[in-house]
């Protein structure tokens, strides 16, 4: 495919020579610069007189974040005690990337989010001022106290469908608000969706923009702007050159009507918004592949699917919006105004756009089909001790898994004591009851009978069983094995290769939601496990049985 293969060959290239092959740029650079100086605050009425920042204005607390050509430091301004986030740049590293329009991009757009406020869209990090010494530019920016949307889609691998509303609902808002300005992001992904302390999302990264002079619904025939690394429309006869993240790109960046000036604009954003949507629900994004060109080729196709258990209501919003003409997309012909017709859609019932700023987030939970809401949403399948009145009678599906996972050791959501060590012995014999002789023996025996050893490092293996373990709504089958130690390996059982381990730690701790799926919550990230016979409740007492054993009655 001859539009992909120029692409993929149209990376960025470091600047060649020495030091002397820089001077002259960088002189230019610096003079480019030195009006970076100033607060890019815009108060109403007269600005006080300027005072210049510096780095000594400041404690560089750590490091929060790195990028190619730039590292974001988390600091506490001295004069006002609050935090920042300042992004730190150096300027011979920015000419080497060839990056001294994205660095300037990124503050013009900033400021012009700023100077055009809107109180109910306030979901863009902020730049509070711009300054620089002889080798660095730093932008001082509000801080993201919760990291990046992608971290927590990592950690309960999906989100649930309150959750996808009300983020998408909040980044639609902002999509709509910068194409207002004339502004085309053109990197929106998940790691690019900050959050603030309340929770809220913060767009950031502006370097990738676009600044268009008016917005106007795209047509097959418009050629008045294009997508390009530049953030403005190429000269005739001059190459575009991508710009995006592989995932997330939109067709119309990777084809060859983008080299014959077609316009690529809002829809480009709105095909993004798309690929997010389906990330929310899903736990991946719907182009993957093991290198960018493969997922070009499936971006150009329109090759993806939906998982079973997918949102019916987002599945058609997705669809709607993951269109290979610009045009098609639902929301397009409405560019630069507001995207009434994608907020008008089923899968938005019940959301108010206007308040979502000043609403209460919900609570970051996963997606799981064969469970509830409620469910999802109780920290664990619960009733009230000392009050049966209210119970319903008989002995469905629901009470039996309440009273079963009663009777594991939890009770009105809380871990009740275990039995002691002695008490558990004179009940029955314990997982971990072996003598050393004993365990040598079954180790001599393991090693010789199960095909499964050589991937628990000599540990002898307490239990072990095919579980599914989802990757979002993506299911994975998987060979678990439960060792001492406490290890729990997990192994793909076709190609015969160790994937991984679940990390134990006194935070471990197990879950159970239904006969068949079980949560184990560790401090980075739940694991969702399927036993398709339906034996979900064994292993998580096996489980908990080797907590106990090594970290006593637990956190």
């Amino acid at each position: 495919m001859p539009a992909v293969q120029q692409l993929c060959s149209q990376l960025p290239k470091q600047a060649v020579g020495g030091p002397e092959a820089l001077a002259t740029p960088v002189k230019q650079f610096m003079s480019a610069t030195s009006r970076m100086s100033v607060p890019t605050e815009q108060p109403d009425t007269a600005p006080p007189p300027v005072t210049k920042k510096s780095p000594e204005d400041f404690i560089f607390k750590e490091i929060i974040g790195e990028g190619s050509f730039s590292t974001v430091y988390l600091a506490k301004e001295l004069k006002t005690g609050r935090q920042v986030a300042i992004k730190v740049c150096e300027k011979r590293h920015i000419l080497r990337e060839r990056k001294k329009d994205y660095v300037l991009r990124e503050k013009e757009v900033m400021n012009l989010l700023n100077t055009k406020r809107k109180d109910s869209v306030p979901f863009f990090v902020k730049l509070y001022s711009t300054f620089h010494d002889a080798e660095k530019l730093y932008f001082e920016m509000s801080y993201a106290a919760r990291g990046d949307v992608l971290q927590y889609i990592r950690r309960v691998e999906t989100l649930d469908e309150e959750c996808s509303k009300f983020y998408a609902g909040e980044l639609l808002q902002a999509i709509e608000h910068m194409h207002s300005l004339g502004i085309v992001h053109r990197d929106l992904k998940p790691e690019n969706i900050l959050l603030s302390e309340t929770m809220h999302i913060l767009i950031s990264d502006f370097g990738s923009c676009k600044l268009m002079d008016h917005v106007v619904p795209p047509s097959p025939s418009s050629s008045s702007s294009s997508l390009s690394d530049s953030g403005s429309s190429n000269p005739p006869g001059r190459r575009a050159s991508f710009v995006g993240t592989a995932q997330y790109v939109s067709p119309e960046v990777l084809s060859d009507d983008l080299r014959r000036g077609r316009i690529v604009g809002p829809p480009a954003d709105l095909w993004a918004f798309g690929c997010i949507l389906y990330q929310f629900v899903s736990g991946l994004p719907p182009f993957r592949g093991p290198n960018d060109y493969i997922i070009f080729k499936k971006v150009l196709a329109l090759e993806y699917q939906f998982p079973e258990g997918f949102l019916p209501n987002a599945q058609d919003l997705v669809q709607q919006l993951l269109k290979l003409e610009p045009t098609e997309r639902l929301g397009a012909s409405q560019a630069g105004d507001t995207y009434t017709s994608i907020k008008n859609h089923p899968f938005f019932n019940g959301v108010d756009f206007d308040t979502l700023y000043c609403q209460t987030p919900p609570k970051i939970l996963p997606h799981m089909p064969g469970t509830t809401s409620e469910d999802m949403r109780s920290s664990m399948l619960q009733e009230d001790e000392g009050d049966d009145e209210h119970l319903q009678t008989g002995l469905d599906t629901k009470r039996e898994m309440l009273l079963r996972v009663g009777s594991a050791g939890f009770s009105n959501g809380k871990k009740q004591p275990s039995p002691t060590p002695s008490a558990t012995k004179s009940l029955k014999k314990g997982i971990m009851d072996f003598t050393m002789e004993e365990r040598q023996e079954r180790l001599v025996q393991q090693a010789a009978n199960n095909s499964w050893h050589r991937f628990v490092d000599g540990n002898l293996i307490l239990k072990q069983g095919f579980l599914e373990k989802r990757k979002g709504l993506f299911p994975r089958r998987r060979m678990f094995l439960l060792t001492t130690g406490p290890h729990l390996f997990y192994v793909d059982p076709n190609n015969m290769v160790l994937k991984g381990q679940v990390p134990w730690s006194s935070k471990l701790r197990t879950e159970i939601k239904t006969f068949k799926i079980f949560f184990i919550h560790t401090p980075n990230r739940t694991y969702y496990l399927e036993d398709t016979e339906g034996f979900a409740l064994k292993w998580k007492d096996v489980l908990d049985e080797v907590y106990r054993y090594y970290f006593g009655d637990g956190a």
